[in-house]
């Protein structure tokens, strides 16, 4: 478990998983039940994490290689960390993290194919022992997930290849078959309200104090 007193639920997915509108969603019911919940995002989170994040993002960093990439992933995540998820959880609090660890291990290990033993033992230094108590995979195909892409203003990973897109889905895939169960694969293309009912219900069965309310 992440912390005795906070409990850290992450969220991970390719993109146009519809992520973020599922923790919206979610921030909105837990609020109606008393729950506030520290809302973070990866990367970024943190002053310096977001400072980091311009630069991962930015169409413009496209002459980027895959290790100033990870390297800067995990630069962020270790600041977050320190700064932002343990202060949250040793004060009791229930923590959203919208990507986290595993979202290396997908676009670095297996888009950018440094291999998982590199982003894990990388991983290592930045978590410091931090283990999300659960993990909720939003799982779309990729052309499914490009196609919500059209309205949207697209970032440096984004533009990506479509070979690339696929190798970070073969990546969540592959955590959702690992049978660690700290992951709970959502179907992403349902609705968004079918979606929110099972992560509120998988949410329900971790019987942890700050959720009694639920």
């Amino acid at each position: 478990m992440s912390s005795a007193a906070g409990l850290l639920i992450t969220f991970e997915g390719p993109e146009g998983s519809g992520k973020s509108t599922l923790i919206r969603n979610l921030d909105d019911r837990l609020r109606a039940t008393g729950i506030e919940p520290v809302i973070v995002r990866e990367p970024g989170g943190s002053e310096i994490g977001e400072r980091i994040r311009n630069i991962l993002l930015d169409p413009a960093s496209d002459r980027m290689c895959a290790e100033t990439e990870l390297l800067l992933m995990v630069a962020s995540r270790a600041q977050l960390v320190r700064e932002i998820l343990r202060p949250s959880l040793s004060a009791g609090h229930l923590v959203i993290c919208d990507r986290f660890a595993d979202a290396s291990v997908a676009y670095q290990g297996y888009g950018r194919e440094l291999g998982e033993e590199t982003v894990h033992a990388l991983n290592e230094v930045a978590l410091g022992g931090l283990v999300p108590d659960l993990t909720f995979l939003c799982l779309l195909p990729p052309e499914q997930g490009r196609a919500r892409l059209v309205d949207r203003q697209t970032d440096r990973l984004d533009r990506e290849s479509v070979e690339f897109h696929d190798r970070v889905y073969s990546g969540y895939e592959s955590m959702a078959a690992s049978g660690d169960p700290r992951f709970f694969r959502l179907d992403a293309a349902a609705t968004p309200q079918e979606i929110l009912e099972g992560t509120w219900a998988r949410l329900r069965r971790l019987e942890h104090p700050l959720l009694a309310a639920l």
